[in-house]
């Protein structure tokens, strides 16, 4: 048994783990820590200061606050004791695990003292915080069971920029090394172990226990994000023990040697892992902030509607005139369905007034800043207009890319856009889509890239061809030029499992897939549900989340449905299902006309030259355009 291990590293300094950040998150290093040849990782919490350990008695502190330029030793008592006959009895005794001696103690400067104080409060602040996220079982599903069993792959964090942790995951991988807690242990007390990740399915990884080389037996699925996972070194500065599973005790005589051996070189999490995942969990939403957001029974309009809840980003909205609070909507903090208060007046987008007269007492307007800016578009030129026909995602059935038409133009440029042959009189289905929003597309998009277009409903003349209907119709399409055509390299591959929200009742978040890629658009297919409730969606979504994300979160995970109840209830759970995107969507619309995907007759139209690849990652000309 070890009471912890530290090291006697002849270096003369140490190198901090991190840019410095005061606003954001800074990204972990481009390289994580390799651990040095006796297994010490000198631990900073943050790029500025930094934490160093007395390379004579090993009391671990605030960098600035040691002695010297080198910042070798924590007082000129241990820097002069450096070269004495105690060295070596001194060394031993911190391999060991044993406390700083007494004198070290005494002869500490008061700053120190106080920083080291200091520093231990946060720690334990930060342990605290980590507490309240307690994870929220799924009874009967487990994301590694599922993972395993059939061989899948799973989005890595760095495809959800708006998640945890994803603009500064760093390249955590397969062969990291972490310390966590050792379960094949009799002992009483909780001690740890040396694990290293085998496999990585967003913010889970597969650890198996040093020592056990080729040994799958004691495998086990752990959220890297979580408050048992730490940097090798933690132990040793944290004063618990390394303990080895009982299932290899009789390996090895010396698991000192054998942890030397196997640890040099290795990589393990930055010291500041913890404290980044924290950091990447504070939101500036608040509960009782006040802001515009969608009608979800008339999408043509807006409502205010109060913050009552943040979990992970997203926000339990409850509309301003719900006097029981049970008239809500769920989106997340970077959503395009909501804006701050004033906005639907600037641009002139429809906005319901509320009954209530005043603010109700400790409900506040959110800043504007906090909401997701758009990008600028230059409408003095050649711009949208009103009856320009387009191709556009249904937000009321989301399966389904449907043949639009341009209603109204907003200011900052944004559309009102209907679905043809499904638009109410009263234009009370109309949509706001933003001129960069990736929802729209050009005429000829859904044929270039072999996608079913949704014809207007009625409409007779079948297969649909656009050159014909924009001569019946005596409409034009909307130029292409004008059009979002930016293709980020997303990361994202066809097969890969993640968490996605339900949109059609975004309360819920879901096992998912990604089916089908075209360009920087994804289908998402829901486990254990028919294809006609997959969704078209952005790689860019703040809807999608990596493997692991509920449990790291609190939130409520949805486990696909079980084969049998797929089978026996088909017809019932369609009905259900559609009746619950009532409830948070308005109605939504039942399709009559299913087309079968055939390509359009090319002859009064030339193709760009391009891609159309489906797993395509980078920008390319994928448009049609319309001849003179």
């Amino acid at each position: 048994m070890f009471d912890g291990y530290d090291s006697c590293s002849e270096d003369t300094s140490s190198s901090s783990s991190s840019d410095e950040s005061e606003e954001e998150v800074a990204p972990l290093p481009s390289s994580l820590p390799i651990i040095k040849n006796n297994g010490q990782v000198y631990t900073y919490p943050d790029g500025k200061s930094g934490m160093a350990t007395c390379e004579m008695c090993g009391m671990v502190g605030v960098r600035d606050a040691f002695y010297s330029k080198t910042k070798r030793f924590c007082s000129v008592s241990c820097s002069r004791s450096y070269s004495s006959n105690s060295k070596k009895a001194s060394i031993l005794a911190r391999l060991q695990g044993k406390p700083p001696t007494k004198k070290a103690k005494v002869l500490q400067k008061q700053p120190l003292v106080a920083k080291l104080a200091a520093y231990a409060q946060y720690q334990a602040t930060l342990q605290n915080q980590a507490k309240t996220k307690a994870a929220v079982p799924v009874e009967g599903f487990s994301w590694g069971n599922y993972i395993n069993s059939n061989s899948f792959t799973a989005a890595p964090v760095t495809c959800f920029k708006h998640a945890p942790m994803g603009t500064c995951w760093g390249d955590i991988s397969e062969g990291v090394r972490v310390e966590v807690p050792n379960t094949d242990c009799s002992l009483p007390t909780k001690v740890f172990w040396i694990a290293g990740i085998v496999k990585l399915a967003g913010y889970n990884a597969l650890l198996r226990y040093e020592g056990f080389e080729n040994d799958s037996s004691l495998d086990f699925w752990c959220n890297v994000c979580g408050s048992d996972i730490h940097p090798v070194g933690w132990c040793a500065t944290s004063g618990k023990p390394l303990v080895p599973p009982r299932s290899i005790q009789h390996k090895y005589t010396n698991w000192k040697a054998f942890l030397v051996k196997r640890l040099t070189g290795a990589k393990t999490l930055p010291p500041d892992f913890s404290q980044k995942v924290s950091e990447s969990m504070q939101y500036p939403f608040k509960t009782s902030m006040r802001v515009e957001v969608v009608d979800k029974t008339h999408l043509c309009r807006t409502r205010v509607a109060v913050v009552e809840s943040v979990i992970g980003g997203r926000l339990r909205l409850v509309y301003e005139e719900s006097e029981d609070k049970t008239d809500d909507f769920w989106c997340h903090m970077y959503s395009p369905l909501i804006h701050h208060i004033g906005w639907s007046r600037s641009i002139g987008h429809r906005f319901k007034r509320s009954d209530i007269t005043k603010k109700q007492e400790g409900h506040f307007d959110a800043p504007p800043h906090l909401f997701m800016k758009v990008k600028e578009v230059d409408t003095a030129g050649e711009w949208f207009k009103e009856g320009m026909k387009l191709e556009a995602i249904d937000p009321l059935n989301l399966s389904a890319i449907c043949v639009a038409t341009i209603r109204k133009v907003l200011a900052d440029g944004y559309l009102m856009i209907g679905i043809d042959g499904s638009e109410a009189a009263d234009g009370s289905d109309w949509f706001c889509y933003h001129a960069t929003s990736p929802s729209i597309f050009p005429v000829g998009f859904c044929e270039i890239n072999m996608i079913e277009l949704t014809p207007p409903r009625g409409y007779a003349k079948l297969p649909f061809k656009w050159f014909d209907y924009l001569r019946e119709t005596d409409s034009i399409a909307a130029p292409v030029k004008l059009f979002n055509k930016e293709v980020p390299n997303h990361g994202f591959h066809v097969g890969m499992k993640l968490e996605a929200v339900d949109l059609m009742e975004p309360r819920l978040v879901c096992v998912a897939t990604v089916t089908r890629i075209i360009h920087r658009l994804l289908r998402i297919h829901f486990d254990g549900w028919e294809d006609e409730y997959d969704q078209w969606v952005d790689c860019e979504s703040p809807d999608l989340y990596p493997v692991g994300w509920c449990q790291l979160t609190g939130y409520q995970l949805q486990p696909p449905a079980p084969q049998s109840s797929r089978d026996s209830q088909s017809s019932s759970s369609k009905q259900k299902k559609k009746a619950k995107s009532q409830q948070y969507k308005g109605h939504k619309k039942m399709t009559s006309l299913q087309l079968k995907e055939e390509l359009l007759d090319g002859e009064e139209y030339s193709f760009l030259q391009g891609a159309s690849d489906q797993e395509s990652n980078g920008s390319a000309s994928y448009y049609i355009k319309q001849e003179p």
